[in-house]
């Protein structure tokens, strides 16, 4: 194993932007956690990854790729694999890991393997969602492998089946409609944080989570120690049962009227929000962890080989 432990660091690639359809988003992270870097000390270069990826590593020869991407080729193991393969150490879950955490249909049943709680959900062709409701609705539909809540329809009782989105994929995941309160909890190593309730005026959907005024955040949440001890333990428990590493962040959703029972694990994020206002980093201030250190731990953890 390769493990920046092994050998002093000082050249840190932050990896950022990309192709996918939170390219804005990833480029926000990564100028956050360059300048955490260079206040931590490192050397620090900005990388805007397009298919010149490995020429341009090959030139900067970094001691540690800091992962700043979202969404496809960025946290599906694409970037990852190179990374193996260049061997250069870096940030946040490996190659398997992050496969799985981005195919929302296999990640609930390795969920589900784990005894966590989820919703029903299956897998259907966009022609069969718009022909007729693959599930009672309430249901949601969603792309398998995207994040950043990109493209979700919401269905309610009475309506008639979606129409997609001509950029929605061909196969689509449809899901039972969660109620309740939105939760999160992130994990930074073997340790899971604290929890925060979001506050929307509705669905936590792409504008809310990236607008100014979008959304709320209560950390730690004002719920009951239940539930605050059980989103603690399923958050850990979803990081372990992926094989996750660096910081992982799990999203819930809470209907208080149904207690524990009313808990739903929606999925892990393996390469949440890295702006210093962004949910992980700051529930690691909520913990006394301030954003460069948490950068600096984050480029002490990154290794190849897992």
């Amino acid at each position: 194993m390769v493990g920046t432990s092994e050998r002093m660091v000082s050249k840190v690639a932050v990896l950022m932007g990309g192709l996918s359809a939170e390219r804005e988003v990833s480029l926000s992270s990564g100028r956050e956690c360059a300048r955490a870097l260079q206040e931590a000390g490192y050397e620090v270069v900005e990388v805007d990854c397009g298919p010149d990826l490995p020429l341009r590593l090959a030139e900067i020869k970094p001691d540690v790729a800091f992962n700043a991407l979202h969404g496809r080729w960025g946290e599906d193991g694409c970037v990852q694999g190179l990374l193996e393969w260049l061997r250069i150490p870096y940030t946040h879950s490996g190659v398997l890991a992050s496969a799985i955490a981005m195919d929302k249909q296999k990640a609930k049943e390795v969920y589900t393997a784990a005894g966590l709680p989820t919703v029903q959900s299956r897998l259907a062709c966009r022609d069969e969602v718009e022909g007729h409701h693959v599930l009672p609705p309430p249901y949601v539909v969603k792309p398998n492998n995207e994040g950043s809540s990109v493209g979700v329809y919401i269905v309610h009782p009475g309506s008639n089946a979606p129409r997609l989105a001509k950029t929605m994929p061909e196969v689509v995941m449809v899901e039972t409609y969660a109620p309740g309160r939105e939760l999160t909890t992130a994990v930074m190593g073997d340790r899971a944080l604290c929890v925060t309730d979001i506050i929307t005026e509705g669905w936590y959907d792409y504008e809310a989570k990236y607008t100014t005024g979008g959304s709320r955040h209560v950390v730690p949440a004002d719920i009951p120690q239940e539930i605050t001890e059980a989103c603690l333990d399923y958050a850990l428990r979803a990081h372990r049962a992926l094989g996750c590493r660096g910081v992982s962040r799990t999203d819930f959703r809470w209907d208080e009227a149904r207690g524990l029972q009313g808990l739903i694990l929606l999925e892990t994020n393996t390469q949440p929000g890295m702006t210093p206002t962004s949910l992980a980093p700051e529930q690691a201030g909520q913990c006394g962890i301030s954003f460069p250190e948490l950068c600096r731990w984050m480029v002490a953890d990154a290794s190849c080989n897992r």
